[in-house]
């Protein structure tokens, strides 16, 4: 697909590694040359310096043949005005996706899609603090990813000596504890590894297992991890994430502090969250944490716009508190170190962005056999869970799953029909109807027949 991408922020370099890595022919389009500069050099795109909104600039970057014009920059009017003039200018009226931020806009945006014929509109901040309130729900996981409309989720959790599960296989775990459970993926170190029956587990593990919510709680229960919700919070910092995250949380019964160093930001979420405690301080006091509940909060939050004051808020939460901990990180990008720290979950917007237009793209390309309708990057983005709607007969449908040539390091988690979640055993088929759940650490499948070899 052609594809041009207005704002080379965060999320628009993120999202043109992603798109570029996929094959995709990409056009970035931005104010700031030495940016153009940079993501030019480094990654197969092309670069236009100049304002997105311009038919000059857009016609540059080729808006007369392109299929999808996607526009994030740091401006929510900026972004709907460059989807409505690039919509106008494009031959066929390319598909069109924003990035819109302020919760003014949130109740407004079917409304808005629907006047301006936007195909999508995409919010960082409210995908985040949704991402936030399900960690909250079942605290014991580090990352929660829902398919099957609900009724699946894929759950990651760090394998602990307590569990008592190191050194048994994945055979052995499961029917030990009679657990509906499917252990789909393992990261061990720097390896991933898509585990047949014979894999043996070890204690360090990050392991990702699909299960119905009510057969993850009973696992987790079987080997003694809390199953139920936090029933307080302390959040570190004001912004939009914490806004639309306080809103969800006080809707669930959950008591929420926040801390904000600005005085008038203060004074605004107490108007806009009357239900909420609002404290004014800097939230790297240490004295003010404590005075605030650290030590007996059951989760701690921090989502300032420094990922180091996050990072290092979380490293003293974690000493002086049972809380389960969160924190988000915009910018820095050692993974592998912010890994080491064990600070519980890690929240990247920007890659829970690209996560979402990726799924819409993959869609828009094969809408006749069978669609992407979800995909999420798991265990640091080295592996893909993708779930696919099935449309039509394909070789895929026409065998049982043992019959299949499926390609190596690749596992399907379970299937959707009719309203009933099946976790497929070999015999199973694939049918016209069904969602299919698919882990897998090649990257880039767009239909279900891409499982084959």
């Amino acid at each position: 697909m052609h594809i041009i991408v207005v704002g080379c922020g965060k999320v628009g370099r993120t999202l043109a590694e992603r798109l570029s890595g996929e094959g995709h022919d990409l056009v970035i389009v931005d104010l700031n040359a030495g940016l153009i500069q940079e993501v030019t050099e480094e990654l197969d795109v092309m670069g236009v310096v100049g304002n997105g909104t311009s038919i000059n600039v857009l016609m540059e970057a080729g808006i007369d043949a392109t299929d999808l014009l996607i526009a994030v920059t740091a401006s929510d009017e900026l972004n709907l005005l460059c989807c409505l003039i690039g919509k106008k200018a494009s031959k066929g009226g390319c598909m069109t996706i924003a990035r819109v931020r302020d919760p003014l806009y949130n109740k407004e945006i079917g409304f808005i899609k629907e006047q301006m014929g936007i195909s999508m509109v995409i919010n960082p901040e409210l995908t985040a603090s949704m991402e936030i309130a399900r960690l909250l729900r079942f605290p014991s996981a580090i990352k929660i990813d829902t398919f099957a409309k609900g009724r699946a989720e894929l759950l990651t959790i760090k394998l602990r000596s307590s569990f008592g599960l190191g050194g048994q296989s994945v055979e052995q775990v499961v029917s030990g504890l009679r657990s509906k459970v499917l252990i789909c993926a393992v990261e061990r170190g720097n390896k991933i590894f898509i585990p047949n029956g014979s894999f043996v587990l070890e204690d360090g593990d990050n392991i990702s297992l699909m299960a119905t919510p009510q057969e993850a709680a009973a696992f987790f229960k079987k080997i003694g991890l809390g199953t139920r919700r936090v029933n307080n919070t302390l959040i570190v910092g004001g912004g939009t994430i914490a806004v639309y995250l306080a809103r969800q949380l006080l809707d669930m019964g959950i008591d929420v502090h926040i801390i904000e160093i600005n005085r008038e930001r203060c004074q605004k979420l107490c108007e806009i969250l009357p239900k909420a405690t609002i404290l004014h301080g800097d939230g790297s006091d240490q004295q003010l944490l404590m005075d605030a509940g650290l030590a007996t909060a059951e989760s701690f939050v921090a989502i300032t716009n420094m990922d180091e004051e996050n990072l290092l808020l979380s490293l003293f939460a974690k000493q002086h508190s049972n809380a389960k901990l969160v924190v988000k990180v915009n910018r820095i990008a050692f993974d592998d170190v912010i890994e080491s720290l064990d600070l519980g979950s890690v929240i990247y917007p920007k890659y829970l962005t690209a996560d979402y237009i990726a799924q819409y793209v993959r869609a828009a390309q094969n809408s006749i056999g069978s669609n992407v309708e979800t995909l999420y990057n798991i265990l640091d983005g080295r592996a893909e869970a993708l779930e696919f709607f099935v449309r039509t007969e394909s070789e895929v449908t026409g065998h049982t799953l043992s019959e299949l040539d499926l390609k190596d390091n690749l596992l399907i988690g379970c299937i959707y029909r009719r309203g009933k979640v099946i976790f497929p055993r070999g015999q199973d088929r694939i049918q016209v109807g069904d969602s299919v759940m698919v882990v897998t650490t090649v990257k880039g499948f767009h239909d279900i027949r891409d499982i084959l070899r």
